[in-house]
């Protein structure tokens, strides 16, 4: 699963605007769209952010990608 389709599923699943997600990671909105619709990939420190707020509300994706 690519990022881009990691961050469209959390915020399916949590029922979460781009803006309240991006609240969330302590980034902009428009920086939550650039990597749901330009590939665009995240820093690793926000990487990491976005990783802890998974686990947080119990979602686990493939560690490989």
């Amino acid at each position: 699963m690519t990022f881009s389709e990691q961050i469209k599923s959390v915020r399916a699943k949590l029922l979460l605007s781009q803006e309240q997600l991006a609240d969330k990671l302590g980034v902009s909105y428009v920086t939550v769209s650039r990597w749901e619709t330009k590939g665009i990939e995240p820093s690793f420190l926000t990487r990491a952010k976005f990783n802890k707020f998974c686990e947080e509300n119990g979602i686990v994706f493939d560690s490989d990608k």
